[in-house]
């Protein structure tokens, strides 16, 4: 019978080389998504002369407090509510349309375009968590907080502008947020357990 032929051996000592070079080229050549953030607009810097925090007084009225547990139920104000109640909750605390003493107190405001306004500028959201928290959890409720403030701009923007907020111009915009500042307070998180 026929012998057996021999298969030329594959120079592989190269290989790892190539492969350095591909993952170089790749990586140089793509491109990666980069996360963007809820946007936040800061307080300003404390002024040195100011006074210390036990003399800041914020209404009880002005408050409301939005807590997530270690078990990711929320807590808005004194009641649990379930995701889907929260943005409702939240643009009837902003808005206070019918002045409700419990409610953000309402002053006048002379707002561009709009003349004077009663607005609930001293309102404040504090945002809680417990260390438990499911950081899922933590962001769905930040997004239901943001959306009630989108939703209460879209409003008004449609009623006065006929567009949405983010078709005005800068002007406009600054009008509409003279209506509806965005004040979202987010504390350090805490063990306050998972009590019902």
């Amino acid at each position: 019978m026929g012998k057996k032929r021999k298969v030329p051996a594959v120079n592989a000592s190269s290989s790892a080389d190539i492969a350095f070079m591909l993952l170089l080229f790749f990586l140089m050549t793509s491109s990666m998504d980069t996360d963007k953030g809820l946007p936040r607009r800061l307080p300003p810097p404390v002024p040195k002369d100011q006074k210390d925090d036990a003399d800041v007084d914020i209404r009880k009225r002005n408050l409301l407090v939005v807590l997530i547990n270690s078990n990711n139920q929320i807590l808005c104000g004194d009641e649990f509510v379930e995701m889907e109640q929260l943005k409702d909750k939240v643009k009837e605390f902003i808005a206070n349309p019918n002045n409700d003493e419990h409610l953000p107190e309402k002053v006048e405001v002379d707002v561009p375009y709009f003349g004077k306004r009663m607005v609930t500028k001293n309102h404040v959201i504090s945002l809680q968590n417990d260390r438990g928290t499911e950081y899922q959890a933590y962001i769905d409720v930040q997004n239901e907080i943001a959306a009630a403030y989108n939703e209460l701009r879209n409003d008004i923007s449609r009623e006065k502008f006929g567009k949405l907020f983010a078709d005005l111009a800068p002007d406009q915009q600054e009008a509409v947020q003279d209506i509806y500042p965005q004040k979202i307070s987010e504390a350090e998180p805490k063990n306050y357990g998972g009590v019902k």
